[in-house]
């Protein structure tokens, strides 16, 4: 388990268990907390990826950065455990995690 993961950072994150239409299995995920929390808390706040769907913002938001390309599935954003990640995979352009950021305030109308 990480120390601290960092912002923008993508892990491989275990999600099972998983209920009902959560996504499930290991699969890469966004870290999105705040590092300040990430460092504080037991718990890291991501999104998961996955390579099955096609873009379609705001929701689905393409992600390239990190190797093979992904869409973040903002609607299946979550706070887990520390305990789940896994490894790290890389991280986000700044762009990317701006649109990620954009794509929440919209669903969330933040």
């Amino acid at each position: 388990m990480p120390a601290s993961p960092q912002r923008g950072e993508v892990w491989w994150l275990r999600l099972d268990p998983a209920q009902g239409s959560e996504i499930q299995k290991t699969r890469p995920c966004v870290v999105l907390s705040s590092d300040i929390l990430n460092v504080h808390r037991r718990t890291v706040v991501v999104v998961p990826l996955s390579t099955a769907p096609h873009e379609s913002p705001p929701l689905l938001i393409g992600l390239r950065s990190v190797g093979k390309p992904a869409v973040a599935v903002l609607d299946q954003l979550r706070a887990v455990t520390k305990e789940r990640l896994q490894e790290k995979l890389g991280v986000l352009a700044s762009t990317e995690l701006r649109a990620l950021e954009d794509g929440l305030r919209e669903i969330l109308e933040l």
